[in-house]
């Protein structure tokens, strides 16, 4: 049995960045707010990272199973 949707690095990759470069501009955004847009932006990617590999494993879940 084929998994209902194919897995596409590309796609990946892209929703794993768009999610990454998303938390990050949040974070500064936050962090600009709080007077701090480096560290803002820094806690952003740290929290956009685990982010990203979440919503990768959600979009492509029936693939690994």
């Amino acid at each position: 049995m084929e998994p209902s949707s194919q897995f596409q690095p590309a796609g990946a990759g892209a929703l794993l960045a768009g999610t990454t470069c998303a938390g990050v501009g949040i974070g500064a955004l936050i962090g600009w707010v709080a007077g701090s847009t480096g560290l803002g932006a820094i806690v952003g990617a740290i929290a956009g990272i685990p982010a990203g590999a979440f919503v990768v494993y959600r979009r492509y879940r029936g693939y690994f199973t």
